[in-house]
């Protein structure tokens, strides 16, 4: 499949099948965020694929009451660490690195027909017992993946004059 038609037919899924993922579009998964460019190629990430039923319950008073992540058959953690390194713009790399490898999930994901959605709002504190997580390390965000329950809806966006310019701001 080309990139686009995935671009073009992701959304944030908020109710999924009952239906577990296969391991194998689990590996997948794990393959293309491991594939993702990194700052000086760090690779500095950590992906936990949370499967267990009692933990998955957990999420959703953890997620702010987001009922729909406890029903996901799968959450990824988007674990970063070395959270010192700053590129010369200033930018957290480890940070930016985990956005861009959660997103090569969220794109794979379609491909394979799952779906998923960026979770930024939970408590870090609790997220980080759940799933054991090293001091050293952040959690930079969930991403509960299934099969969508429902279809695309439609979404208002921008236009590309609104959103871009050329040569200066």
């Amino acid at each position: 499949m080309k990139v686009m038609p995935c671009i073009k037919n992701r959304f944030s899924v908020r109710k999924f099948l009952n239906k577990p993922i296969e391991q194998e579009k689990i590996d997948i998964l794990l393959e293309s965020a491991r594939l993702a460019p990194s700052a000086s190629n760090k690779q500095t990430w950590k992906f936990i694929v949370i499967k267990d039923k009692e933990k998955r319950k957990k999420l959703s008073a953890i997620c702010k009451d987001q009922k729909f992540v406890s029903e996901a058959p799968i959450t990824i953690a988007i674990c970063m660490t070395n959270l010192d390194y700053v590129m010369t713009c200033g930018m957290n790399a480890p940070i930016i690195d985990g956005a861009i490898a959660g997103e090569h999930i969220v794109l794979q994901a379609v491909e394979l027909g799952l779906g998923s959605c960026w979770i930024g709002a939970f408590y870090p504190d609790q997220m980080a017992e759940l799933i054991d997580l090293p001091d050293d390390y952040v959690i930079v965000g969930l991403l509960p993946v299934g099969y969508p329950a429902v279809p695309k809806h439609k979404r208002n966006l921008k236009t590309i004059a609104e959103i871009s310019a050329y040569d200066s701001f």
